[in-house]
């Protein structure tokens, strides 16, 4: 099966899954023990929504263009939530807001690059990303434990 993600990055699959990740791993923060985290089917560390491919399906505009305003501040959607929902949210979309500085909403992260930007310094992650390319930039980027754009949100 021939499958590239750059088309389907920030939908609102990823939104559901990417939320959620973030909520463990919020959760898993507050225990003082370490732990590690296994993505087993990771894909990139970041996708670029200006490029081709995001452009050409538009299915981020979906997902996390409808909790997200251009600027990478919270939309309509996230703003008409009870603040408990927002709370929620925080970490998400905090990690999104850190990357995309420019003030325009560019970037989305993968897995790869949320569960780095919510790990302490004791805990691990190994990441694993089936059928990418370990040459390609794209996983280059995320796929380290070294990022140039080091640890994002809340991260301790």
């Amino acid at each position: 099966m021939n499958y590239r993600h750059e088309f389907h990055a920030g939908n609102f699959a990823d939104v559901v899954k990417h939320a959620v990740l973030c909520r463990i791993l919020a959760y898993l923060r507050e225990k003082p023990a370490p732990f590690r985290v296994i993505d087993t089917h990771a894909g990139s560390g970041l996708y670029d929504l200006t490029g081709p491919e995001a452009i050409r399906t538009g299915e981020w505009q979906n997902g996390i263009g409808r909790l997200l305003n251009g600027d990478a501040t919270p939309g309509p959607a996230v703003l008409a939530m009870p603040e408990a929902a927002r709370a929620l949210l925080a970490p998400y979309l905090d990690a999104i807001a850190a990357l995309n500085i420019g003030g325009r909403l560019t970037i989305y992260p993968g897995s790869p690059m949320l569960v780095r930007a919510l790990l302490r310094r004791r805990s691990r992650r190994r990441v694993n990303s089936p059928g990418l390319s370990s040459s390609s930039p794209r996983v280059r980027r995320g796929s380290s434990n070294r990022s140039p754009y080091g640890r994002i949100g809340n991260a301790r």
